[in-house]
C-alpha cells in the first residue's frame, strides 16, 4: 500500500522525468517517441510501429530514447500518428516501414523527415502539433492525458497530478464540500439529458439506503461515436479516481463499470488500471489509511443501445434483460438492488479531479452561462479532419466542422450535420453559427447526446438519413412499450415507401403524427428521442420530402427507385467512358453520337458519374 508520502514522491519524480511530454522547451537529452494505441491507429498496424521502433532502438543502444505507448492524439483521419517530444514534432499516416527513417534521419542526425509531416488545412506541412488548426480551439480537461500518458502505467497518470484530487476529498474535505464545489462548477452530465451532476450527487448522498452503489455508464451506442472510449482507452484512472470522489461523497463502497464487450482495448486497460490501482491501495479497503473502503467491478454489456439508457443499464448489471423501468423511482431514489444507485457517464467523470483540484471558478469560467467547461465529440461523416475534439461550451457548429474539421472534402457544400445520434436531431446549414450547448441545440431541434456528430454533404438524402436512423431505432427497441416497439416500425415503413417511390403527401401527414405521439408516449428516453430525426429532417427539409412523395424524385439520388441519372448532351464529348463502365450496357450510342442513357436497364449504380471525367452525367 502507497502512503500520500509515497505517492507525491512518485509524483515529483516522475514528473521532472516526463517534464519534456509537455513542455517543449524541456533541458534534457532524452527523447520519448508516442505512438497513438487508441483502437482507429491500433487497426492500422500502430502496435507494429510501436514494437518497430522498440527493436530499432534495441539494436543500436540508443540510451536516451523510450518509445510510450498512448492513447488517442484526436487526430484520427491522419493516424497512424507518431508524436517525438520534446521538440512536439508530428508525424501522420506512419507505416511500419518508416521506424527506421524516422530512427536514423530524426532521432540520429537530428534531421526532420518531411515527407511524414502532417499537412494542414491549407495543404502546407505543419512540424509541430500545436501549431496544427486542428488543436488551436480546442481547450483540454476531459481528454488532458490522451496522447500524453501511457494508460498502461499508473505511475504516469499520478506524475500528471493523478489521484491528488482523491487525496484532498478524503483528508480536507467533507462531502457536502465535495457536492458545493461540483454544483458551483455547473457541470453538467454529458451522457445526454445534461441534469446537473451536482444535483444528482446531492439526491443521491441523501436517498436512504444501508447501500449504496456508484455506476459508470460507458456503453456507448450512437453510431459514430467513439468519446468515452477513447478516454478509457488513454485516461482510464481519471475515471476510476472520480468513481472513488463519487463513492466517498454518496456513502458508497462499491462501484460498477458497465462497458460494452465490442471496446475491448478500453476493458483491457481498465482492467490493468484496476490492477494497478489496488496494488497501490488505491482501491480497496482504508484508502489512504482514512477508513474509506471503496473498489470497482467491470460489467461487459453485450452491445444492446437499450443498455444507454439508465435503468435498463441497471437492469443488465442484475443479470436481467435490460430494459429501462418506469420512473419514478429514479436511480438516486431506488437504483441497483433497489440501493440509491449513482450513474454519470465516463466523460462526465473524466472532469471531476479536475475540478476538485482547480476549483469550481475555474471551470465555470469556460463555456456559456447556462452550459459550463468543455464537451468532447467524435466528429465523422464527410469532414476532412475527422477525429476527437474538445471544445468550450458555445462554440459554434461552424467553427467545428470548418475551423477544427477543416471542411466538407471534395470541394461538396455542407448540408447538414447530426448530433445526439439516433436520439438527436438535424442542423442544416442556416443554423451553422449555432453555439454548441444544450439550450441552443434543443432550441433549433436538436440535442446534445452524448457527443457524436456526423457531418452530412449536399450529396445525402435527407429522407434516407431519417430511415437509416429509424432502422437503427427498430432493430434495438427493446419492444417493452407500445409505441417503441411498434410506432417505430410504422414510421419506418413509411419512409421505406417514400424511399422505394410509393409514398404520398398523406403519408408525411402521418408520419409527423406518429412522430409526435411516441415522443409523447414511449416508456424511457430512448423511446421519446427515436423520432428527433424525423422530426428535424421534416422540419428543415420537408421539400425533400415532398419530392419524394409527390415528384418521385431523390436529387441525391441515394433513393434507387427514384434516381434518374441522364446525360447531358451540352456538355458529352463522347469519349465513351461511361459507357464502357457501365456494369449492364444501360448506356446507348456509337462513334462520336452523344450518348444516353436507356432508364429501363439503368440500375442507379452511379459508376457512369464517377468514371466521366467532365462532370456530364447527374
Amino acid at each position: 500500500m502507497k502512503t500520500i508520502e509515497e505517492l507525491e514522491k512518485i509524483r515529483v519524480e516522475k514528473r521532472a522525468e516526463l517534464d519534456l511530454r509537455k513542455n517543449t522547451k524541456a533541458d534534457t537529452r532524452e527523447k520519448h517517441i508516442l505512438v497513438c494505441n487508441g483502437t482507429g491507429c491500433t487497426s492500422s498496424k500502430s502496435p507494429k510501429i510501436l514494437e518497430n521502433f522498440k527493436r530499432i532502438i534495441k539494436e543500436k543502444g540508443l540510451e536516451n530514447v523510450r518509445v510510450i505507448k498512448t492513447g488517442c492524439f484526436g487526430l484520427c483521419a491522419k493516424g497512424p500518428i507518431v508524436i517525438i517530444r520534446p521538440e512536439d514534432t508530428f508525424y501522420a499516416m506512419v507505416n511500419p516501414e518508416d521506424c527506421e527513417e524516422i530512427i536514423n534521419s530524426h532521432i540520429i542526425e537530428g534531421k526532420v523527415v518531411e515527407r511524414l509531416l502532417c499537412k494542414d488545412i491549407d495543404g502546407t506541412k505543419v512540424t509541430r502539433l500545436d501549431d496544427l488548426t486542428f488543436y488551436k480551439k480546442q481547450k483540454r480537461i476531459a481528454l488532458k492525458n490522451c496522447g500524453v500518458i501511457n494508460p498502461e502505467e499508473i505511475d504516469e497518470y499520478i506524475a500528471f497530478d493523478g489521484y491528488k484530487a482523491l487525496e484532498k476529498v478524503l483528508t480536507e474535505m467533507s462531502r457536502d464540500e465535495v457536492i458545493e464545489v461540483i454544483d458551483k462548477s455547473g457541470l453538467r452530465g454529458r451522457g445526454g439529458a445534461g441534469f446537473p451532476t451536482g444535483k444528482k450527487w446531492q439526491l443521491t448522498k441523501e436517498a436512504k439506503g444501508d447501500k449504496k452503489y456508484v455506476v459508470c455508464n460507458a456503453d456507448e451506442g450512437d453510431p459514430g461515436a467513439f468519446m468515452d472510449r477513447s478516454i478509457l482507452e488513454g485516461d482510464p484512472h481519471a475515471v476510476l479516481e472520480a468513481m472513488e470522489i463519487a463513492g466517498y461523497t454518496i456513502g458508497a463502497e462499491k462501484g460498477f463499470i458497465y462497458v460494452r464487450a465490442e471496446y475491448p482495448i478500453a476493458v483491457h486497460r481498465l482492467q490493468i488500471a484496476i490492477e494497478e490501482a489496488r496494488d497501490y491501495g488505491i482501491l480497496g479497503e482504508n484508502i489512504f489509511g482514512t477508513g474509506f473502503n471503496f473498489d470497482i467491478e467491470i460489467r461487459l454489456g453485450a452491445g444492446a443501445f437499450v443498455c444507454g439508457e439508465e435503468t435498463a443499464l441497471l437492469e443488465s448489471i442484475e443479470g436481467k434483460r435490460g430494459q429501462p423501468r418506469v420512473k419514478p423511482p429514479y436511480p438516486a431514489q431506488s437504483g441497483l438492488w433497489g440501493c440509491p444507485t449513482l450513474i454519470n457517464n465516463v466523460e462526465t467523470y473524466a472532469n471531476i479531479a479536475q475540478i476538485i483540484l482547480k476549483g469550481a471558478k475555474w471551470y465555470s469560467s469556460i463555456g456559456t452561462a447556462t452550459s459550463k467547461g468543455t464537451k468532447v465529440f467524435a466528429l465523422g461523416g464527410n469532414v476532412n479532419n475527422v477525429g476527437l475534439v474538445e471544445v468550450p461550451m458555445g462554440t459554434t457548429l461552424r467553427e467545428i466542422v470548418f475551423d477544427i474539421g477543416g471542411g466538407i472534402p471534395n470541394g461538396r457544400e455542407f448540408k447538414a450535420a447530426q448530433t445526439g445520434g439516433p436520439s438527436g436531431g438535424c442542423i442544416p446549414k442556416e443554423h451553422l453559427d449555432t453555439p454548441i450547448d444544450y439550450e441552443s441545440l434543443k432550441e433549433i431541434g436538436s440535442m446534445m447526446g452524448s457527443g457524436g456528430l456526423i457531418v452530412m454533404d449536399d450529396t445525402k438524402c435527407m429522407v434516407c438519413l431519417a430511415k437509416f436512423y429509424l432502422e437503427f431505432t427498430v432493430s434495438e427497441s427493446c419492444g417493452k412499450c407500445t409505441p417503441c416497439r411498434i410506432g417505430t416500425k410504422r414510421m419506418l415503413e413509411i419512409l421505406e415507401k417514400l424511399c422505394n417511390g410509393e409514398g404520398t403527401e398523406y403519408d408525411i401527414y402521418r408520419l409527423e403524427k406518429l412522430a409526435v405521439n411516441i415522443k409523447k408516449s414511449s416508456i424511457c428516453g430512448l423511446g421519446q428521442s427515436a423520432p428527433n430525426p424525423v422530426i428535424s429532417t421534416l422540419k428543415y427539409f420537408r421539400e425533400e420530402f415532398r419530392q419524394h412523395a409527390i415528384e418521385k424524385e431523390c436529387k441525391t439520388m441515394e433513393c434507387k427507385a427514384l434516381a434518374k441519372i441522364e446525360i447531358d448532351p451540352d456538355k458529352c464529348k463522347a469519349c465513351g467512358l461511361c459507357q464502357r463502365n457501365c456494369p449492364v450496357n444501360a448506356i446507348e450510342g456509337e462513334g462520336r453520337d452523344i450518348r444516353h442513357i436507356n432508364q429501363d436497364k439503368c440500375i442507379k449504380c452511379t459508376t457512369c458519374i464517377r468514371a466521366c471525367p467532365f462532370h456530364a452525367i447527374g
